[in-house]
């Protein structure tokens, strides 16, 4: 399998790109920093330099050439201000989505957040309520397209060591969940092609991955 994962040298994409190297499946990155590319290398994963904020859909398809599927892993960051949550966040997941279409690639999965459908708690910051706000909206524009696309929710990120039991479903309750685990389920969600079509969201729990995902798509 090939696949490309924009936002190639975030935490969670250079797991998943270990994941799949791992596997002998093929990883390509973009990234917007060549001084990213040797991250990514040591990772098991081809880079390509794309800044998705700059950059047309001509050009994106063309990197795809080849892709069994793509992974919208890319994110403005801490420290952006509202404006790049809507270029980066939104726009370049949209961009993404026009590149696999151009490019006949079919299998999209987007990483978006918990808590997209909710408005912001009283006293958060308006930085959060644009994330939040260019989250959903790239959610409803990439799952509106002709294109096999599951969009993963995860609840709050911890760099802690991979437990492999996680909650996965429609809803679940706010928790917090490892990057590691969540490379894992991106992993099993693109070997899974029943899964298209499904939005999940993701805390830690008590069910192995695999069955966890199985469990998911018959409910």
């Amino acid at each position: 399998m090939r696949v490309v994962i924009a936002g190639g040298h975030g935490k969670i994409a250079k797991l998943l790109e270990r994941e799949l190297a791992g596997r002998g499946d093929v990883a390509v990155g973009l990234i917007r920093n060549p001084e990213h590319a040797a991250a990514l290398r040591a990772a098991g994963a081809e880079p390509v330099v794309a800044d998705l904020e700059h950059t047309d859909v001509d050009t994106v398809a063309a990197q795809l050439a080849g892709a069994d599927a793509v992974v919208f892993a890319a994110g403005a960051g801490p420290g952006s201000g509202a404006a790049r949550k809507d270029t980066v966040d939104r726009a370049a997941a949209v961009l993404l989505a026009d590149a696999a279409q151009r490019g006949g690639v079919r299998r999209y999965l987007l990483i978006s957040s918990m808590g997209v459908d909710k408005p912001p708690a009283p006293g958060r910051d308006e930085v959060w309520a644009a994330y939040l706000r260019a989250k959903k909206a790239a959610e409803d524009d990439v799952t509106d397209r002709d294109l096999d696309v599951t969009v993963l929710r995860p609840g709050r990120l911890t760099d802690d060591e991979p437990v492999g039991r996680i909650t996965l479903a429609r809803h679940v309750d706010p928790g917090e969940v490892t990057r590691a685990d969540v490379a894992r389920v991106l992993l099993a969600l693109l070997y899974d092609p029943d899964t298209a079509g499904l939005t999940l969201e993701l805390v830690g729990g008590e069910t192995p991955i695999l069955d966890a995902v199985r469990a998911a798509v018959v409910r």
